[in-house]
C-alpha cells in the first residue's frame, strides 16, 4: 500500500534517518517504537505528507486516504461535540446536498422526454446509491457510538467544544479520524489522554479496523495488544520485525548476542591473520601466505552489532524518617463544582501500600489528589498521618518548568548542601550529561521535561510519593526504570495512572472513582479489570465487537467503600448468594456470552460480505449490474437488524 524508498532526514546537517526502505501492507498494524528523540514522530509526519524528506520518496497508490493523528493540534472551539464530530463526514454533506440540488431541479422541469432530463435522473439515482453505499443513512449512528466508545456521554454531544479539557478535544479529534475511515490511520501517542475503558474500546475498534494502522506509543499492553509488526528506529535506521513488540523484545535480544558471538569470532580470526603477518612479514619463505592473509583482511566485511543504548537511568527514591501506620485517612469527604465530584468518602491507606487511582477523566481522581495536598477546599475530613513528608508528582508538573533556565540551573536551584556538588552525576545518570545539562528546558521534549522533574522529585527525601500520570512522555525504557524505582521505595506510593503495563505488578490495591463515589478493589489492576466487568461495570461503550482481551483473568474480591447509601450493597448481596445461586448465575452469563458472540459474528460476516459485493460493484461490469445492487440493498437491511441485536445484547450485559 505505502512504499518507503531510500528515506533520509536531516536536521541541521545530523542524519535523523539514513536510506531507509520498506512498505506498509493492507492490513499491517505496525508499532514504531526507539527511544525519545529516535524520529518516530517525523516517520509519520512525513508518511502523513506533513514533513518532507531530505531525500527518498513515499509513494501511496492513487486515491488512497490517510488519517493522521498528531500529538498536538490546533483545536476548534466554534461548535457542539457532535457538530465537530460530523465534520469527519463532510463528503457525504455535499453528495447530500448534491443530491437535493438535482431532486428541486426535476420538480422544476417539465421536459420529461428530454434526453438532458433523463441524464439528470440516471444522476439523480446513481448519487442516492453512491450515499446508500456510503452509508449515508446510518453516518449519525456511528458517530455517536465512537463519540460514546471514546469516553463521551449521551448529554455531552450538544455541549460545546469550549467546555472540555484539551485532553477531551483530542478525544474528538481522534473521532473525526476513525469516522472518515481512511485506508491508513497514523496515530501518534493516541492514548495519552484516553482511559482504561476507553483504551480497551480503541483497542477492539482497531484489531477489527480494516485499513493499515501505523502508531507511535510509549502504552506496552496497548501496542501489544493492537499491532503485528514492530519497526525500530534506532541510530538513523530501521529494524523490521513481524510479531508483536514483546516478541521483537525478545528477538532483538537473541540477535544481538548471535551478532556478538559472530563478531568475537571474526575479532579472534583477525588477530590470528595479522599475528602471522606480523611474524612472517620479513620471511621471504612466507611470502606468498603473507599476501594471502594481507588480501584476505582487506576483503573481510566487518560484522555488525546493533547498537544498543546503554545509558543509565537510575532512579532511587530515597525513603525518609518512618510515618504513622495511616499515611492517608480520608472521613466522609465531599467535593463538589457546578457539580459533585465525589461523595461520602471514606478511606484509609496504610503505611508502605502502592494504590492505584483509577477511572475515566473528570470523575475525581487528581481532584482527590489535591485534597490530600491541602490545594483546594473541600468537605468532610482528609487527613494526612503522622510525621508524614509528601513527594507529588503533578500531572502538569513537567509544563511548570522555567523555559528560560538550562536543565542544570533548574536542579542547581532546588538543590541543597553536599547534594550540590553531585549535581553532574545525577544528571548523567538521567541521560542530561555534557552539552545536554546546558541546554534551555524550552527546548526539551516532553520526555525530556518528564525526567527532570522526576530529578526535582527525588532531591529530598520523602516517605509518601503521589505520583499524577507520572508515565506521560516517558518512551518505554524510562516507564521500566520508574516502576522498578517505586516498586523498591519503602514508603507509601499513591499512583494515579490508566498506563495498564506500569500499574501491572505496582499496586496491590485500586480505587475505583465514578459516579461521584469511590470504590475498593482489592488485587492489582488487571484483577479490577476482570471484577469491573463482572460486576456490570461500564465496558467499553459501545463494546467493540470480538470480546474482551481480559475474560480468562481470575475473579478477584472487590469492596466497595462507604459511600453513603446504595454504594455499600453490591459486596454483601454477592456474599450472601448460595452456591447453587452462584452457579445458575454463571450458566446465565454463559448463556448471554454465547449470544452475544453469535450476534457479532453474523455481523462480521453481514459486513464482510457487503465488502465484497462492494468491490464488484466498483467494477465497470458491475456498476452495470442492478442485480448487485438488489443483493446490497438487502444485505445492508440484514445488517442493520443484524447490528440493532448486537446493541441490544449489548445493553442487556451492560
Amino acid at each position: 500500500m505505502i512504499s518507503i524508498d531510500q528515506l533520509s532526514v536531516e536536521f541541521s546537517a545530523r542524519p535523523l534517518f539514513a536510506d531507509i526502505t520498506y512498505v506498509v501492507n493492507d492490513r499491517d498494524r505496525i508499532a514504531l517504537v526507539g527511544k525519545n528523540g529516535a524520529g518516530k514522530s517525523t516517520m509519520l509526519k512525513i508518511i502523513a505528507g506533513v514533513e518532507h524528506p531530505t531525500s527518498g520518496t513515499v509513494s501511496l497508490p492513487k486515491g488512497t486516504t490517510v488519517g493522521y493523528l498528531p500529538q498536538v493540534m490546533v483545536l476548534s472551539d466554534s461548535c457542539t461535540v457532535r457538530q465537530e464530530a460530523e465534520k469527519a463526514f463532510a463528503h457525504l454533506h455535499e453528495i447530500e446536498a448534491d443530491i437535493l440540488r438535482m431532486q428541486k431541479e426535476m420538480a422544476e422541469r417539465d421536459d420529461y422526454e428530454s434526453e438532458g432530463y433523463m441524464q439528470l435522473c440516471e444522476r439523480f439515482t446513481h448519487e442516492s446509491e453512491r450515499l446508500e453505499m456510503m452509508g449515508g443513512s446510518e453516518y449519525m449512528g456511528r458517530l455517536e457510538r465512537t463519540l460514546q466508545g471514546l469516553g463521551f456521554r449521551q448529554a455531552d454531544l450538544d455541549r460545546p467544544t469550549s467546555e472540555f479539557s484539551g485532553g477531551w478535544r483530542m478525544r474528538i479529534e481522534l473521532a473525526k479520524i476513525l469516522l472518515q475511515h481512511p485506508d491508513v490511520l497514523l496515530l501518534d501517542e493516541p492514548t495519552n489522554h484516553l482511559d482504561i475503558e476507553s483504551i480497551q474500546w480503541l483497542e477492539q475498534f482497531l484489531a477489527s479496523y480494516s485499513g493499515a494502522v501505523m502508531l507511535v506509543s510509549h502504552d506496552r499492553a496497548f501496542i501489544n495488544n493492537v499491532t503485528n509488526r514492530t519497526i525500530e528506529i534506532s541510530c538513523g535506521r530501521i529494524y523490521d520485525y513481524r510479531v508483536k513488540y514483546d516478541e521483537y523484545v525478545s528477538l532483538r535480544a537473541e540477535r544481538r548476542e548471535q551478532q556478538l558471538r559472530a563478531w568475537e569470532n571474526q575479532q579472534k580470526e583477525i588477530a590470528d591473520t595479522q599475528a602471522f603477518i606480523d611474524r612472517f612479514r620479513y620471511q621471504a619463505s612466507k611470502a606468498i601466505q603473507v599476501q594471502q592473509r594481507i588480501r584476505q583482511l582487506e576483503k573481510m566485511i566487518p560484522v555488525e552489532v546493533d547498537e544498543v543504548d546503554n545509558s543509565a537511568l537510575h532512579l532511587k527514591f530515597t525513603c525518609s524518617q518512618r510515618s504513622g501506620d495511616y499515611p492517608v485517612i480520608c472521613n466522609e469527604a465531599r467535593k463538589e463544582y457546578d457539580h459533585v465530584v465525589f461523595d461520602h468518602v471514606n478511606l484509609t491507606i496504610r503505611r508502605g501500600e502502592k494504590v492505584a487511582f483509577v477511572g475515566k477523566n473528570g470523575e475525581g481522581k487528581s481532584t482527590m489528589v489535591k485534597c490530600i495536598m491541602q490545594e483546594i477546599p473541600f468537605q468532610g475530613e482528609v487527613k494526612v498521618g503522622h510525621n508524614v513528608q509528601i513527594g507529588y508528582f503533578a500531572q502538569n508538573q513537567a509544563q511548570m518548568l522555567d523555559g528560560e533556565l538550562t536543565v542544570f540551573d533548574t536542579i542547581d536551584r532546588v538543590a541543597r548542601g553536599d547534594i550540590r556538588l553531585k549535581i553532574r552525576d545525577i544528571l548523567g545518570a538521567f541521560m542530561f550529561g555534557g552539552e545536554a545539562s546546558e541546554k534551555k528546558v524550552k527546548f526539551l521534549s516532553g520526555g525530556e521535561r518528564t525526567r527532570l522533574a522526576m530529578i526535582k522529585l527525588l532531591l529530598e527525601p520523602v516517605n509518601l510519593l503521589i505520583l499524577d500520570e507520572p508515565t506521560n512522555h516517558l518512551d518505554l525504557k524510562s516507564k521500566d526504570v520508574l516502576k522498578e524505582a517505586i516498586r523498591d521505595f519503602d514508603g507509601t506510593v499513591i499512583v494515579v495512572s490508566h498506563d495498564r503495563d506500569f500499574l501491572d505488578g505496582l499496586v496491590e490495591r485500586v480505587y475505583e472513582f465514578g459516579g461521584g463515589k469511590v470504590r475498593e478493589h482489592l488485587g492489582g489492576i488487571y484483577d479490577w479489570i476482570r471484577s469491573h466487568v463482572e460486576a456490570g461495570g461500564p465496558l467499553p461503550n459501545p463494546p467493540a465487537r470480538g470480546g474482551s482481551s481480559y475474560a480468562k483473568l481470575p475473579t478477584e474480591h472487590h469492596t466497595p467503600l462507604p459511600c453513603g447509601g446504595a454504594g455499600g450493597g453490591s459486596s454483601s448481596s454477592r456474599g450472601a448468594a448460595s452456591y447453587e445461586e452462584q452457579k445458575a448465575q454463571a450458566r446465565a452469563q454463559k448463556k448471554r456470552e454465547k449470544e452475544l458472540a453469535d450476534a457479532e459474528a453474523a455481523v462480521l460476516q453481514l459486513e464482510s460480505a457487503i465488502a465484497i459485493l462492494e468491490e464488484q460493484m466498483a467494477t465497470e461490469a458491475g456498476s452495470q449490474d442492478m442485480s448487485l445492487y438488489e443483493k446490497h440493498t438487502k444485505l445492508k437491511q440484514q445488517l442493520t437488524q443484524a447490528e440493532e441485536r448486537w446493541m441490544e445484547l449489548m445493553e442487556t450485559e451492560r
